[in-house]
Formats: structure tokens, sequence, C-alpha cells
């Protein structure tokens, strides 16, 4: 065993000793051995074993429940609270919780708002992002005045003329287009008619016709 090990092993009692004591409840070995392991590095097989030299020499109470030894302090050492005591101490710990509550809930109000924050952009982005707006704006105001300085604008009384001339060109197109198709269908009636009264077989008018 290391020099680092036995120095811890040597003064494990006095350390679950006055653990105990502050804690004030029961507990396991496992649960000794995971509470202070991390802290001071000590094995489990040396937790239990001091654990169970307390026990011997009555420093502290064992009680076993089926397979598994629970340890606490002697209750015998500390003094007795009277019931004004104990609803002291429970009017305490409801103050305390609702105390506990609250830093909880503003904690979470934080929390949001600092993401909120954190998501946000930085000073220099805004400023950067400032800087193109900027220069977007100017790029357009260029443009609109390049627009307005032209001279080949096309005015109301233009533009009023040439959608005038359209509807008078699409009247006359439509009518015109029901002129042909009358025309045909005419043409088409005429050409069955004259394929009925002639005895001549239906093929060879038509070689003929061209």
């Amino acid at each position: 065993m290391s020099k680092g090990r036995a120095e811890a092993a040597a003064g494990a009692p006095g350390l679950l000793l006055r653990y105990l004591k502050e804690q004030n409840r029961p507990y396991s070995a496992q649960d000794v051995f995971g509470n202070l392991q991390r802290e001071h590095g000590l094995g489990k097989a040396t937790v239990v074993k001091a654990l169970e030299q307390l026990a011997q020499q009555g420093k502290i109470k064992e009680k076993t429940y089926g397979k598994q030894k629970i340890y606490f302090a002697d209750q015998d050492q500390f003094d007795m609270v009277s019931d004004a005591d104990l609803q002291g101490l429970d009017a305490k710990i409801v103050a305390l919780t609702a105390k506990v509550q609250s830093l909880q809930q503003s904690c979470r109000h934080m929390e949001a708002e600092l993401k909120e924050l954190t998501s946000a952009l930085t000073t220099p982005e805004m400023q950067k992002e400032v800087q193109e707006l900027q220069k977007e704006c100017a790029s357009y105001t260029e443009r609109l005045k390049n627009i307005k300085a032209a001279t080949n604008h096309v005015t109301p009384e233009e533009k009023e003329q040439v959608y005038r001339e359209r509807q008078k060109y699409c009247k006359e197109w439509r009518k015109r287009k029901r002129m042909v198709v009358f025309f045909l269908v005419r043409q088409q009636n005429c050409l069955m008619q004259s394929l009925k009264d002639t005895p001549r077989t239906r093929s060879s008018s038509l070689r003929k016709l061209g």
C-alpha cells in the first residue's frame, strides 16, 4: 500500500465519524464510499472497515436490514429538541423552500434572457449589418435618381393610346377569325352536299378536287 493510501486509511475512522455527525442521517457503506471517494480517495474496503470499527467502539450506531447494514451517528450525543424547536425548524424549512423556488424561477428567467442575448447579433455584427444596409439603400437611391432623370418615360396618354389600339386590333382579329371559320364551315358543307348529289365515288371526287 502506498504512503498516501496508508494515510487515508489511518484517517478514515475520524473522517467518517465527522461526516456522519454533520449529516446526521443513515447511510450504507456504499453510500458513504460514493459520497467521499472522489474528494478523499477512500477505497470501499477502507470505508467498510472504518465503519465497522466505529460501530464496535460504540461511536456510531449500526442497524441491519436484510443483507444491508446501515450506519448513523449516535443520537444520544445530540441535544434534545422540543416541539417548539421542531415547529420553528419546520417553518424555517418552508421559508427556505419558498426562497429556493423563487430563486429557481429567477434563474430560469435569466437563462431565457441569456439565451436570447446569446442568439442576438453582437455590436460589431450589427455595425456591419448597418453598413451593408446603408450601401444597399444608397444603391437603390442612385437607381431611383437615374430613373427620374431619364427622358424616355412613357406618358399616361401614350399608355392609354397603346391600350386603345390593342383593343381595336384584338376586336378586328376576332371578327376576321369568325368570318374565316364561317367560310370554311360553309365550304365543307357544300363539298359534302356535292358528294352526295354526284354518282361518282367519293374517292374519285376527292382526287378530282385535288
